[in-house]
């Protein structure tokens, strides 16, 4: 779920007008006009929504720092005059991603941070959103997504082949929209190359190296592989590039267009500020270990089915795989499983069809009281299998799988059905987080060693050198700083 992009659709129906009766398509704007009051007045209505559904400001002493950063690139956009024109926030979210809205608002995520190895990579990433603000690519993308509704323009991005693109498609794709961090349009490759070269401007405006917008995106492939690599999925396209030029060759145009290394990139400065900060899930959000959901708040766990993958998100986790997709969530409950699992089903159905189950059970999974229901749904001149899988765990709480697969797979997610179970309260206090320790290399420290060091069963030493930018045969020298990820809080 890497992804390095601005916001251009917001979280819910209204937010959707966001950009309304802003600047056509078609018109490209001077990148220096400063922000308008409309715009600023639409960024603090929806600011949020958007705290709200990536997982809200992170509480760590790093959000100053990142601010401060942030605010500093800003203003050499010539979009404000003062620091306090634009509102910079570090979210508490698991996933690489970076994205700004109309208004001076900046967003990136502690994950996407903790990749990063020094400040000059910070202010790239920030400076790239406060491009895509300045060009107002949000506004030209919304223009045209009206016209060719904003409906298609969402549900594009999860419909595809498996749920293809009739209105029952992207009214179930839009439910897997919300609550897995994945409400943003894709800019075009222009748009995306325009925003790299504005960010080498700021860059070099307030004194940072311009090649730090290059590595970080090379740190950012190399993070995308080496989570399809763990996830059993294929890297060639990455999802945050899935409309963006070529990962290698956008690296290639960032460098050769900063050209030889000047400035600073104050690498000291921003390890010794982002230690301690949270890596990965938030134990409050829920933690993937391996193919294994464990949330100590709700006190539930599952696994999920061989060959798929899991995706954290602030409101649902989401599992993938090649024969469908599923979601953990939960809904007003009433205190009644059947009657839920149908409002699910016509909450999936929208406006736009009736979708109720064909078939309705109740059964008992590891003691919890449950219900499922299926029904097959046309869809784009094909045909999928919906299942709604609901568990009792108090009379006022429930929490259900949404199921599609094709016509027939249905039977993949069985096993996560059946695995769902409560967690005991000494299982729950030992789900701690993960946070970043940044070391100082001893002599006789190897990537090895330090890598061994990593709080991770699998890939310890790949996993040290994409985070620490490391090339395959890059080795460590005494008195070098570099992060690892340990457990503790």
């Amino acid at each position: 779920m890497i992804r390095f992009k601005s916001v251009a659709l917001a979280t819910t129906a209204s937010a959707s007008l966001l950009l309304s009766g802003c600047m056509g398509a078609g018109e490209v704007p001077d990148a220096s006009t400063p922000i308008t009051q409309s715009e600023a007045q639409q960024g603090a209505q929806y600011h949020p929504q958007f705290l709200a559904e990536f997982g809200g400001a992170y509480e760590g002493p790093q959000s100053a720092y990142v601010e401060s950063v942030g605010k500093n690139i800003a203003v050499h956009s010539g979009l404000g005059n003062a620091r306090s024109d634009f509102t910079v926030t570090l979210l508490n979210s698991p996933v690489n991603n970076a994205f700004a809205i109309p208004g001076g608002y900046v967003y990136g995520t502690r994950q996407l941070v903790g990749l990063m190895n020094n400040e000059a990579e910070l202010a790239a990433v920030l400076g790239h959103e406060v491009g895509h603000v300045a060009a107002r690519h949000a506004q030209r993308r919304q223009a045209a997504a009206q016209r060719n509704t904003l409906l298609g323009a969402a549900g594009a991005i999860l419909s595809g082949v498996l749920l293809g693109d009739s209105s029952v498609g992207n009214t179930l794709s839009r439910g897997f929209l919300q609550g897995s961090q994945m409400l943003t349009l894709k800019f075009s490759r222009n748009q995306e190359l325009e925003a790299d070269d504005l960010g080498i401007q700021y860059l070099n405006r307030a004194g940072y190296d311009p090649r730090a917008m290059g590595t970080v995106l090379a740190s950012l492939a190399a993070q995308n592989t080496l989570d399809a690599q763990l996830q059993g999925r294929d890297a060639r396209m990455p999802e945050w590039a899935s409309t963006h030029p070529d990962p290698a060759s956008r690296v290639q145009s960032a460098l050769s267009k900063a050209g030889a290394s000047t400035g600073q990139t104050n690498a000291d400065t921003f390890l010794t500020r982002i230690n301690g900060m949270t890596y990965g899930d938030d134990p409050r959000q829920g933690v993937i270990e391996g193919n294994t959901f464990i949330h100590p708040d709700m006190r539930l766990a599952f696994n999920a089915p061989q060959g798929f993958y899991m995706v954290n998100g602030t409101r649902a986790v989401t599992i993938n795989g090649q024969s469908g997709r599923a979601q953990l969530t939960l809904a007003p409950y009433n205190g009644n499983l059947e009657t839920y699992v149908r409002s699910v089903f016509t909450a999936l159905g929208g406006d736009q069809q009736q979708l109720a189950p064909a078939t309705m059970q109740r059964t008992t999974v590891n003691g919890i009281p449950a219900a499922y229901g299926q029904a097959r749904v046309n869809s784009g001149g094909s045909q999928v299998d919906v299942v709604v899988f609901a568990y009792e765990f108090a009379r006022d709480r429930a929490y259900h799988f949404t199921a599609i697969s094709q016509a027939g797979s249905a039977d993949a997610f069985s096993p996560m059905f059946n695995s769902m179970r409560r967690v005991s309260a000494n299982e729950a206090a030992q789900v701690v987080p993960r946070r970043i320790e940044v070391v100082t290399v001893r002599s006789g420290d190897t990537v090895a060693s330090l890598a061994r060091r990593m709080a991770f069963d699998t890939a310890q030493e790949t996993r040290f050198r994409v985070l620490n930018g490391l090339a395959s045969n890059a080795t460590l020298r005494a008195g070098q700083k570099v992060k690892i990820v340990v457990k503790g809080r």
